[in-house]
C-alpha cells in the first residue's frame, strides 16, 4: 500500500491507518497517567498552640438553692384565723406577731379554770375548819381515855373522824392543784392564739387566709413558712460514678442561670451516705434494682447578702478534685499513644516550604479530658496537632475527601 501511495504521489503520514494508531496510544497513556501519575492530595493539618491557663479537674453536678433554715408556722390551737398581719416576701423579726386566732373559747376555758380555783380555796377554808374540829376532838377524848373518863369507842370515832378530815382535806388540795394546772394551760392556749414568729427571715410561703378554720386537733395546720436568707444552702446531686471522689472539705463553686459569669466559692459540707429516695418512709426496699440513675445530695453554705440567691433556683456546681494554677496545657485530642506515663504529640516545626511535622514524647499531670497539664516536652507558643484533612484539590475526580481525623484522647 505504501508504495501505491508513493507511486500516487501521496505521503504515508496522511495515512488514516497511522493516525488512528497515534490516537490509541494517546488514549492508552492518559488513562495510565490517570490512574497511577497524578499525585497524591496535599494534607492539611489543624494545629493549637500550647499556652498556659488555670486547669482544674471537676465533678459536674446540678443543684437546687434552699434557705439554710426554715420552719413551717403553724397554729397550735383550733378556731378561725381573726387577723393575718404578715406577707408574702415581709422581713419579719424573731418575736414579731404574725397572726391572730379568734380567742373566744380559750378565754373561756380560762375563766372556768380560774372559777373552779375559786370555789376550790372557798371548800379549802371549811374543810380546815372541819379538820381543826375534828382534831380537837379526837385530842379530848385521848385524854379522856387515858383518865378512864371516857369509853374506847368514843375515842375511835373521834380517831377515824379525824383521820377522815385529814383526807378530806388532802383531796381538796389536790382538786385545788388540778384546777391551778387548768388554769395555766388555760393561758397556754389562749397565748397560742397569738402566733409569734420564732425566728427572724422572710415570709416566703402564706398558707392561710384570714377567716379560715384550722383545726389543730389532727394536724398542727400550717399558716406561713419563714425562712432565713442570710445564709443559702445548695444541695447538688453527685452521680453515683462520681460520689467515690468527692468528699467533705473540698473547695467548690457554682453559677446561676441569671448570672452566669458571677461564681460563689464555697466548701464541701457534707455529702449525704444514702440516696434522697432512701431517707423516706415510703421508699420501697426494691429502689435499689430499678433503672433509675442514684444520685447522692453534697451539701454546702453560701451567705447571701442582699439575698439574691433565691429558694429552688438552679445551681451549676463544679465540685474541684485538683488544680494546676497558670500550667503548661494542651487539648487532650492532642494525645497520641501512650508509654508509661509519656504521651506522643505531633508538632509542627519550621517555617514556609521547610515546614514539617514531627513527634515528641511528653510527660501529662493533670488530665481533664478536655485539657491536659504539659510537665516535660514542649514549651509555650509550640504548635501541637491535634486533627488534619485533606485538601479538595486533586480529590474532585474521585469525589471523596477526608474528614479531620483527631487524635486519641486519654
Amino acid at each position: 500500500m505504501n508504495t501505491l501511495n508513493q507511486r500516487k504521489g501521496t505521503p504515508w503520514w496522511r495515512s488514516w491507518r497511522v493516525w488512528a494508531v497515534v490516537g490509541c496510544v494517546a488514549a492508552l497513556a492518559a488513562g495510565a497517567w490517570w490512574k497511577w501519575g497524578r499525585s497524591a492530595p496535599a494534607v492539611q493539618v489543624i494545629t493549637t498552640k500550647v499556652e498556659r491557663v488555670d486547669l482544674e479537674d471537676t465533678v459536674l453536678a446540678s443543684g437546687t438553692i434552699e434557705a439554710a433554715k426554715q420552719v413551717s408556722v403553724g397554729a397550735q390551737v383550733s378556731g378561725q384565723i381573726k387577723k393575718l398581719h404578715v406577707r408574702l416576701g415581709d422581713t419579719v423579726a424573731q418575736g414579731q406577731l404574725i397572726a391572730e386566732i379568734d380567742a373566744t373559747p380559750q378565754t373561756n376555758s380560762l375563766r372556768t379554770s380560774q372559777a373552779q380555783v375559786a370555789l376550790l380555796s372557798a371548800q379549802q377554808g371549811a374543810k380546815r375548819a372541819a379538820l381543826r374540829q375534828a382534831q380537837l376532838t379526837y385530842e379530848r377524848n385521848k385524854q379522856l381515855l387515858a383518865q378512864e373518863a371516857t369509853s374506847r369507842a368514843e375515842f375511835e370515832n373521834a380517831e377515824a373522824a379525824y383521820q377522815a378530815a385529814q383526807a378530806d382535806l388532802a383531796a381538796l388540795l389536790a382538786q385545788l392543784s388540778q384546777a391551778q394546772i387548768s388554769v395555766e394551760t388555760a393561758k397556754v392556749n389562749l397565748g397560742y392564739t397569738r402566733i409569734l414568729a420564732p425566728m427572724s427571715g422572710v415570709v416566703v410561703a402564706v398558707i392561710a387566709e384570714e377567716g379560715r378554720t384550722v383545726n389543730a386537733n389532727q394536724s398542727a395546720p400550717t399558716i406561713i413558712k419563714l425562712a432565713n436568707m442570710d445564709t443559702v444552702q445548695i444541695k447538688a446531686q453527685i452521680s453515683e460514678a462520681d460520689v467515690v471522689r468527692v468528699k467533705p472539705g473540698l473547695p467548690v463553686y457554682f453559677t446561676i442561670l441569671g448570672e452566669p459569669d458571677k461564681r460563689y466559692d464555697a466548701r464541701l459540707r457534707a455529702v449525704e451516705p444514702a440516696p434522697e429516695s432512701e431517707q423516706t418512709e415510703s421508699s420501697s426496699t426494691t429502689s435499689s434494682s430499678s433503672n433509675a440513675a442514684i444520685y447522692y445530695n453534697a451539701l454546702f453554705d453560701v451567705p447571701n447578702p442582699g439575698h439574691k440567691l433565691r429558694i429552688a433556683m438552679t445551681a451549676q456546681v463544679f465540685v474541684v478534685l485538683s488544680k494546676a494554677p497558670q500550667a503548661l496545657v494542651v487539648p487532650a485530642t492532642a494525645l497520641g499513644d501512650r508509654k508509661k506515663d509519656r504521651y506522643a504529640v505531633r508538632v509542627q516545626e519550621g517555617e514556609g516550604s521547610d515546614r514539617k511535622t514531627v513527634e515528641r514524647w511528653v510527660t501529662i499531670g493533670l488530665n481533664n479530658r478536655v485539657q491536659a497539664q504539659v510537665l516535660s516536652g514542649l514549651k509555650e507558643g509550640d504548635e501541637v496537632v491535634v486533627g488534619e484533612a485533606a485538601s479538595t484539590a486533586g480529590a474532585q475526580g474521585s469525589g471523596t475527601s477526608r474528614r479531620a481525623r483527631p487524635g486519641a484522647m486519654f
